[in-house]
């Protein structure tokens, strides 16, 4: 798979000629490289090769519609942050609704206003080139880092994150349209709590020992959840802080929680010590380490462990 070497580059799906003859004049005028297919099943396979920046997609075509087609778009991680706009010449609410329920981000009637079509096509192109930075510069970091929407359905993953799935369910990459069961399993459970910030899950790994913990960190988007996911094996993780900074067993112990994303009241109630504690433990470490805060200790904590 490669990605267009033009920074804005349409995929124009749609069935009639003439309209993909308008489409195309008026997008390579506002210098827009232009994809065409004439049916779903041509954009599937053409987006086998190419990724574009958006997508337009014709609601009624023969054989797979654009609606089946965005639908199986979706379903790809690799394809899921691509804009698609709908145009179609269908008028029933229930149609507009459709094109978002499958993952659609505008809607458009035909025949198509060029002036607006333009419009929208170059907000929503810069809005999805911010998420893939997003995401990019989180593969960049090495976070262990997901997102789904609101049932579960995987949208994303860094690779750092897919290792650590792969040890829960060994063979699985991130090209997979779905999650594997245990792990799908476990996200269903998170989401369905009532307080969904700082919520989280556990699955145990099958290779290796230990367990990985799936905690939300935030609902930022009406239908996307990110998910923090922490590799737990307490007692390896503390023997290797103890051996190599120079902290106290209680300092270590404390440091290791904060490296697994914990707040101080959770750390509390795990080694049985006070909030207050915490806190003086936390100023000791940062002492000793030679650092300023709570992220930078974690940080820290977390290069050590991966070692």
């Amino acid at each position: 798979m490669c990605f267009p070497g033009h920074n804005d580059t349409v995929l124009v799906v749609d069935d009639e000629p003439n309209s993909l003859r308008m489409l195309t004049a008026a997008l390579e005028r506002a210098e827009i490289s232009v994809l065409v297919a004439t049916s779903g099943e041509a954009a599937l396979e053409l987006l086998g090769n190419v990724v574009p920046d958006l997508i337009l997609m014709d609601g009624v075509m023969p054989g797979m519609d654009g609606f089946a087609t965005t639908q199986k778009i979706k379903a790809r991680p690799a394809f899921a942050n691509i804009p698609i706009i709908f145009m179609t010449g269908l008028t029933e609410s229930e149609h507009v609704v459709e094109a978002f329920e499958v993952g659609g981000v505008d809607f458009v009637r035909k025949p198509v206003d060029l002036k607006e079509l333009l419009a929208r096509v170059r907000a929503h192109m810069a809005q999805g080139r911010a998420v893939h930075a997003s995401i990019a510069s989180l593969d960049a970091t090495d976070r262990l880092m997901l997102a789904t929407d609101s049932t579960g359905k995987l949208l994303w993953c860094t690779p750092r994150a897919e290792q650590v799935i792969a040890r829960v369910a060994p063979g699985w990459t991130r090209s997979e349209a779905a999650l594997p069961p245990a792990v799908r399993g476990q996200i269903e459970r998170l989401l369905a709590k009532d307080e969904l910030a700082g919520a989280s899950v556990r699955v145990r790994q099958l290779v290796g020992k230990g367990e990985v913990e799936l905690m939300v960190i935030a609902h930022y988007r009406e239908n996307e959840v990110l998910i923090r996911l922490n590799e737990l094996s307490p007692e390896q993780d503390l023997v290797k802080l103890q051996g190599r900074l120079p902290l106290t067993n209680r300092e270590a112990e404390v440091l290791l929680w904060v490296s697994y994303g914990k707040p101080n009241r959770v750390i509390s109630d795990v080694l049985d010590i006070s909030p207050r504690t915490v806190t003086k433990h936390l100023e000791r470490i940062f002492d000793k380490l030679g650092i300023e805060n709570r992220s930078a200790a974690a940080a820290v904590a977390i290069r050590v462990i991966g070692q």
